[in-house]
């Protein structure tokens, strides 16, 4: 429907040329940005393309652009018949009507398009990211990032693997100041979970996970990791229930499993799903799995560091299954 509707208009060139000069409103740099990548990349390009396209305007994160791809430029263009979209791909009709000079060309007018904006608005065109829309310089910027070791102070995770943003503690719309004591790093997942009447403090939680007990046999333990990322370990037990019996394990001396924080349970979660798929991988007489955690005493618990136990399970590893975890209490297994 949306090529029917493209036809009506014109060549595409012009088309395409009158849309950029005389009827592109720009709050933004994404349109011309998503147009010139479509143009450059043969007439298509992906959600994904795209967003790189604009990460490279903006130091930022690949997630947060698919994201305004999607609900922002994207049903933008789609809805002035300027590109179409199949599933994950952008297009623009007709595209190979266009000659390499008209390409050219137009690439070059969204390339004006966007220094004439820039030059309008100059850094302040990326002062949206900020959630409390305060626009931080980029000095302050790099303080704050080098204070926290270029790792957000909540989940630790660190800039390489997640792009960091910088964040008013206490919200400007509070009363909130610019001043770099008022400032932390966040990663993009973690700042957007933050709401702006959030005013929590998290500079120095990250420290909190290096938390350790020398009394602790998982605190002090050398054995083989099978699978590990910033905040949780996995490794085989070594009283198997069953074969590649596996146990996850947060960094942090932690006594159980509802004391942990919330990136915690993010982080042992992937790799419950990480070491499952190894196993899997590993053993195809694999059909199933029991998961669980003792937390206290009387739970059976008798080292009190958090672990989650992922047992792998056998077709016949035992006369009857049925029940499964009810089976911590014998005579209530059945049922």
């Amino acid at each position: 429907m949306a090529d029917a509707k493209f036809h009506k208009v014109g060549d595409v060139s012009s088309k395409l040329k009158h849309y950029i000069n005389e009827r592109m409103k720009m709050s933004h740099v994404y349109q011309p940005v998503m147009l010139r990548t479509i143009l450059s990349n043969g007439g298509e390009a992906t959600t994904t393309q795209i967003a790189k396209a604009l990460l490279s305007r903006d130091i930022s994160q690949i997630e947060y652009y698919e994201e305004r791809v999607k609900q922002m430029v994207g049903k933008v263009l789609v809805k002035n018949n300027i590109v179409s979209k199949d599933k994950n791909i952008y297009r623009i009709p007709d595209f190979a009507e266009l000659t390499d000079d008209e390409v050219t060309d137009l690439i070059k007018d969204c390339d004006l398009k966007l220094e004439a904006f820039l030059a309008q608005r100059g850094d302040a065109a990326w002062s949206h990211r900020t959630k409390s829309s305060g626009y931080i310089s980029g000095s302050i910027r790099f303080e704050i990032l080098k204070r926290a070791r270029s790792r957000c102070e909540l989940c630790g995770i660190s800039a390489e693997r997640k792009a960091l943003e910088v964040d008013h503690i206490l919200p400007r719309n509070k009363g909130g100041s610019d001043d770099p004591s008022n400032l932390q790093a966040l990663c993009y997942s973690c700042n957007a979970m933050k709401r702006d009447t959030d005013s929590t403090d998290f500079r120095g939680w990250f420290d909190s996970y290096a938390a350790r007990d020398e009394s602790c046999p998982f605190c002090n333990m050398d054995r083989e990791f099978v699978a590990e990322n910033e905040l949780a370990i996995a490794f085989r037990d070594l009283y198997p229930v069953t074969p590649l019996h596996t146990l996850i394990i947060p960094k942090r001396h932690v006594a159980d499993y509802f004391e942990l924080h919330q990136p915690e349970l993010n982080a042992i979660n992937q790799l419950v799903k990480q070491v499952r798929e190894a196993i899997l991988l590993a053993d195809s007489s694999v059909e199933g799995f029991n998961i669980g955690a003792n937390a206290g005493e009387a739970s059976g618990q008798t080292v009190f560091h958090c672990h989650v136990h992922l047992i792998p399970r056998r077709k016949g590893d035992t006369a009857s299954p049925r029940g499964g975890v009810r089976g911590v209490i014998p005579d209530r297994q059945a049922y």
